[in-house]
């Protein structure tokens, strides 16, 4: 028993040693930056925290993060399979567009109105990431290679097709391109606990339930069972009886269907309609934040929290004279950090792990020769 103790021990202090790490050298590496730009890190930090923690910012953090949460979540899906989905970025722009267009064209009580939008967005989402994975097990293309792709024709769909005439409209008065305007049905909710720092979206309830879900399924279940062991290693799992072919359809298209959730806060919390400027690059966002949390729901949930928070003060540093960029510098070298730290970490309980087992063989050895000793005596 103090043995499996001591090892959930070392475990924890290993999972915890991490983070720790990393954002230790997060912090050394950008105060240098800063040292090197001619400013003081300590200032530039007290600025960040003192902006930070206003009660508008914190709206905007939670806000921003659901997004960026639920992006996490659909890069997570791959890496845990060991695909890299790198075209979440098409597939939550295309899906929101699509679910704009049909939740435009039709008018249902909120009831129908809202599952029908989201129900269109995570199949459109899905279907396009699945044909990355038809592509793979079909003819062998790399995920890598056909979301990329697929992004680029997501983009050009939408171009096509958000135009005057076709399934947008042009709006005179801001001479801005959009779709219809969704009804009042097809608005979600909002929480308002401070009026001054505005509402906080309702769709953090669907992430927060997309990733109690996604845990679950990954950890409770058979399939995330089989989900992770064809990441570890296809051919162990092909030989136990897991068709890989089918894991890998079926993971790109539950990848797909999340990353269809990444533009429901915007369209039904925010501008409710796709216009040519509805925000983009959020999902290469999520392959930061997928690293940053380790595929875990609450590590990409703290990562979500950390990003929105340097987007938030960014703002605030340029206006107090920093540059802008240090946000960006700052978001890179966390990522590459963590990466890093995880990585010498992983290392250190591999080595220990070996001599340990190799300490109980030589006992075992030792055991062995002493009880040949005494029987030969």
């Amino acid at each position: 028993m103090k043995k499996f103790a001591k090892i959930d021990k070392e475990r924890l202090l290993l999972g915890l040693a991490a983070p720790v790490l990393a954002l230790l050298a997060a912090f050394i590496v950008t105060s240098l930056v800063l040292l090197a730009t001619g400013k003081q890190p300590f200032d530039a930090f007290q600025i960040m925290g003192s902006y930070g923690v206003k009660s508008d910012s914190q709206v905007y953090i939670l806000n921003k993060a659901t997004t960026y949460y639920l992006a996490g979540l659909a890069v997570a899906i791959g890496f845990r399979m060991n695909l890299f989905n790198i075209g979440v970025d098409g597939q939550y722009r295309l899906a929101a567009f699509v679910a704009a267009v049909v939740g435009g064209a039709v008018s249902l009580p909120s009831f129908l109105e809202l599952p029908l939008i989201i129900i269109v967005a995570m199949l459109v989402g899905a279907a396009w990431a699945g044909l990355a994975g038809l592509l793979k097990v079909g003819r062998g293309v790399s995920e890598v290679i056909a979301t990329i792709m697929l992004n680029s024709i997501a983009t050009a769909i939408i171009g096509y097709l958000l135009q005057p005439g076709r399934l947008a409209h042009l709006d005179a008065n801001t001479n801005s391109v959009h779709t219809t305007v969704l009804p009042k049905s097809g608005w979600f909710f909002t929480f308002t606990a401070n009026p001054a720092a505005g509402p906080i979206e309702g769709f953090i309830v669907i992430a927060a339930l997309a990733g109690v879900g996604y845990w679950f399924v990954l950890n409770r279940t058979r399939f995330g069972f089989d989900l992770r062991t064809v990441g570890q290693s296809e051919s162990a799992a092909q030989a136990s009886g897991v068709n890989v072919k089918r894991m890998v359809v079926t993971s790109m298209l539950i990848s797909g269907a999340v990353a269809g959730l990444v533009g429901m806060p915007t369209l039904l919390n925010e501008s409710h309609q796709y216009a040519t400027d509805f925000p983009t690059g959020i999902g290469f966002t999520g392959i930061a934040i997928a690293l940053l949390g380790r595929n875990h729901p609450a590590g990409i949930a703290v990562g979500a929290l950390l990003w929105a928070f340097l987007d938030r003060t960014s703002n605030w540093l340029e206006f107090n004279g920093y540059d802008k960029e240090i946000v960006g510098v700052m978001q890179g070298v966390i990522v590459l950090s963590v990466v890093v730290a995880y990585e010498l970490v992983r290392r250190y309980g591999l080595g220990r792990q070996q001599r340990r087992v190799g300490e109980e063989l030589a006992a075992a050895a030792a055991r062995k020769t002493t009880v040949k000793e005494e029987v030969t005596a």
